[in-house]
């Protein structure tokens, strides 16, 4: 069987965590590496939960850190959702997993560059490292088979009333992912805000036992609390395992060509993805976005992947 080669980029992040969760033992799913992008938290805390989510689980996947802050502006993080550690609501022990040396840019760059096979990058966090090496070395810009991100929305967004926070945490990346021709598919919370993890939800994968599910429960306990404080949402709206989902079967979300250009120069509304959903302005579609999803197909992913972890 041929295993789709992905690079997971991310922030980790509890609704990271599970992406990586869902993925990691997939069968037809070939992770490459994970890099490592700071947003949700600063770097050094991403980085750090990144290692202890990938040692915890006993994947043999090797782990990248990559940039500090955005391509030009101010650096922000999401402390308010995810807590002081990135990852409230569990504590780790003892981590046995390192960094590699090579920073996360230039292992995107070199692993493109000499890959046989078409590669699929994942970002489930803001797009500096994507757009660093699309900067640094354009060739790899024809090496990609397709960027599957978890970011923006053509409706609403939760970090300002335009705009969500994979892309307002770093537009100026964003815009360089969606204008450089790469084939883009765009997950955002206009399908994931539905990806609710609620009490029924928590119910069901607690009767796994495992490892993975005891991560998940003790993540979901902070998350769903605070997205219901915040967001007044009914549950932990699980953004970045959709992507995670989708990879492994296409069928859980209907998609639309749209042509999607990023706000940089505005102030009320920078980051949003402006998309054209009716195609008004008749310009090329720049992305495949989101617009529908099924939730039960959904969850019923997230529970085959959590079953192939080591029981408690």
């Amino acid at each position: 069987m041929n295993r789709k080669k992905i690079i997971i980029d991310c922030d980790p992040g509890q609704d990271d965590a599970v992406a990586i969760m869902v993925a990691g033992k997939n069968p037809t799913l070939e992770i490459l590496g994970i890099t490592v992008v700071a947003g949700n938290q600063t770097l050094d805390k991403t980085q750090k939960n990144a290692l202890s989510i990938v040692d915890y689980l006993g994947l043999d996947i090797p782990v990248y850190a990559g940039c500090t802050r955005p391509m030009v502006r101010d650096r922000i993080t999401a402390a308010d959702i995810h807590g002081e550690s990135g990852l409230a609501g569990h504590t780790f022990g003892p981590c046995k997993k390192q960094l590699e040396k090579q920073h996360a840019v230039q292992f995107i760059i070199d692993t493109l560059l000499h890959a046989e096979d078409p590669i699929t990058l994942v970002p489930i966090g803001p797009l500096t490292n994507i757009a660093m090496a699309m900067r640094l070395e354009p060739k790899i810009i024809d090496k990609i088979e397709r960027i599957v991100l978890m970011g923006g929305s053509y409706g609403l967004g939760n970090v300002t009333p335009a705009a969500e926070f994979n892309i307002f945490a770093d537009g100026d990346a964003a815009h360089v992912c969606f204008t450089s021709g790469v084939p883009i598919t765009m997950v955002g919370l206009d399908v994931t805000r539905q990806a609710l993890c609620n009490s029924k939800i928590i119910e069901r994968m607690s009767k796994i036992q495992n490892k993975a599910t005891a991560l998940f429960l003790d993540l979901m306990n902070h998350y769903c609390k605070v997205q219901k404080e915040i967001f007044n949402l009914d549950g932990g709206a699980l953004h970045d395992p959709v992507v995670a989902a989708y990879l492994i079967d296409p069928s859980i979300l209907v998609t639309k060509p749209m042509n999607v250009e990023i706000d940089i120069r505005g102030t009320q509304s920078y980051g949003r993805t402006n998309c054209d959903y009716f195609s008004y302005l008749k310009k090329e579609p720049t992305a495949d976005v989101a617009v529908e999803i099924d939730v039960e197909k959904f969850w019923d992913i997230v529970e085959q992947e959590f079953h192939r972890y080591d029981r408690t």
